[in-house]
């Protein structure tokens, strides 16, 4: 997977993307804690003759740290214009949901269609959650280099136990149900995930802005919409892609009988492929 990473100024912001691949261009908003490294998922897209480009989201990666999600989405824009692009597939993944939300509602002249998968949709975890709060500790600046670098540790010395003690944060399953639905590459794709993640400032913008409403967003979606998602997520409930199916005028809903959050990797990860690659066919056919 040959990957080419640049730097994009405009005005006073750092912009980092990646493109992968030649064809029609696929732009993905990673989830969190990722950055233009990203690579779930990409492998069956390139095959099928699409190219992939993947800034790094506000505070990740070497990207500005901008609040403002309306300001990173014209930036994202421009990326765009810069590379010379009209018209993307977006894919929104998991935390990167409003962002692939805003983006799409405020230039829907250059979406050909939307996928949000396991995506946040609407106001996420509150800062009552005890899991918000772990967060704001773990992964705030300063601290999540250290998180990262331990978790890494950890999961290159010992992949299995590693997995069994973050697989509660993924799957609503018990661990038994789990091992059951992970194949033989499972343990090198998670050990992978674990070794190129990093937060850097990102993450606290995430939670920031995964704490509006983006009712009025989703409902001025025009392109067609893939919303995926697995029964068993634990980490975004099942209330997030059946908000975007009440307020999407255009939208169809796909949900995996699939062990958890990381959609793109187990035994269901071919009947995800399948669904994404026959959707985005389906617009390209009617272009």
């Amino acid at each position: 997977m040959h990957r080419e990473i640049s730097i994009f100024n405009f005005a006073d912001v750092t912009l980092e993307y990646s493109v992968i691949g030649k064809g029609t261009p696929i732009l993905v908003f990673h989830g969190g804690h990722s950055n233009c490294h990203e690579e779930f998922g990409y492998q069956p897209l390139l095959a099928s003759g699409y190219s992939i480009v993947t800034p790094s989201r506000a505070g990740y990666g070497r990207t500005s740290a901008i609040t403002d999600l309306g300001q990173s989405c014209r930036i994202y824009k421009s990326l765009l214009d810069h590379l010379a692009i009209e018209k993307v597939h977006v894919i929104a993944v998991s935390a990167g949901g409003p962002t692939g939300i805003v983006f799409c509602s405020t230039f829907p002249e250059r979406v050909i269609n939307f996928t949000l998968q396991c995506a946040v949709t609407k106001p996420w975890l509150s800062q009552e959650d005890k899991e918000y709060r772990m967060a704001r500790r773990i992964f705030k600046p300063g601290a999540e280099k250290r998180t990262w670098g331990m978790l890494a540790t950890t999961n290159n010395l010992l992949p299995k136990l590693t997995f069994r003690m973050m697989a509660s944060s993924f799957s609503k399953l018990p661990f038994s149900e789990i091992q059951k639905q992970i194949d033989d590459h499972f343990a090198e794709e998670f050990r992978k995930m674990n070794n190129r993640q990093r937060s850097y400032c990102g993450f606290i913008i995430d939670l920031e802005q995964t704490q509006r409403d983006y009712s009025k967003e989703l409902a001025a979606i025009q392109a067609s919409t893939l919303i995926m998602h697995s029964k068993n997520d634990n980490s975004v409930s099942l209330s997030h892609p059946e908000n975007a199916k009440a307020l999407v005028p255009l939208s169809e809903v796909f949900i995996l009988d699939s062990w958890g959050h990381l959609i793109w990797i187990g035994k269901h990860a071919a009947e995800y492929d399948n669904a994404l690659i026959s959707f985005l066919s389906r617009a390209n056919n009617t272009r």
